[in-house]
């Protein structure tokens, strides 16, 4: 198992900048590519999250190693927990969140289901999951604890960058973090750029489509047209 003081984290301003992002720009700087399962989705609106994984694997159905994450990650971590797509249990719920944000943790993504959903959306602290259900977890193991592992459907290592809003959950390697941050500003300088375009095109009626559309287009439709 990784402990603690050999995982590599990103840095405390490559946070700051990506807290001035959001999910789809990184996603879309990486190819389109880093996002999990769609399905993973926060238990209310506005729960966004920025921060370095803490990486947790259980047994379907049991949380042992969650209760255990819960005490060991630091504080501005985020728990993601392979729950290998169990549908039969939820991993958690008020008691297990409320801890987690007593502690100082960010957030906790879940491959897999939860519960108390009222006092979840209460509690205002960033939970991802998959859904609710009733029935409650076992807390036999085993689990894993700072391990290479798979959440909705993407790889994720122990320190690797985590963006997570109402669009879903997006992980940016940490070695790839900084020129990952740096595509994404630039990206979001042109869509800002672009929003004023568009605006400037409804506030003075012109009649040119062609000063609305995106200046790659036209080279992109090259080699459909005859």
């Amino acid at each position: 198992m990784e402990t603690m003081s050999t995982v590599h984290f990103v840095s405390n301003d490559l946070i700051a900048r990506a807290r001035k992002l959001n999910s789809t720009l990184l996603s879309d700087v990486m190819g389109c590519t880093g996002a999990m399962d769609h399905q993973i989705k926060p238990v209310a609106r506005g729960m966004n999250i920025v921060g370095t994984a803490f990486t947790v694997s259980l047994r379907p159905g049991d949380n042992l190693f969650l209760h255990q994450a819960i005490y060991s990650a630091q504080v501005g971590d985020i728990l993601i927990v392979d729950g290998k797509d169990h549908k039969g249990h939820a991993y958690l719920g008020e008691l297990m969140a409320g801890a987690a944000k007593a502690v100082g943790i960010e957030g906790i993504v879940i491959d897999g289901l939860v519960r108390d959903k009222v006092a979840l959306e209460e509690l205002a602290f960033p939970i991802y999951s998959k859904g609710f259900m009733p029935n409650g977890p076992f807390k036999d193991g085993p689990g894993e604890l700072n391990e290479i592992i798979s959440c909705g459907g993407v790889k994720v290592s122990p320190g690797d960058l985590v963006v997570a809003d109402d669009d879903g959950v997006v992980i940016v390697p940490k070695e790839k973090a900084e020129e990952m941050l740096s595509l994404a500003e630039e990206k979001q300088a042109y869509e800002h750029q672009r929003l004023k375009t568009i605006q400037h095109y409804i506030s003075e009626k012109k009649q040119d489509i062609s000063l609305l559309a995106p200046a790659w287009l036209e080279g992109k439709m090259k080699k459909f047209q005859g």
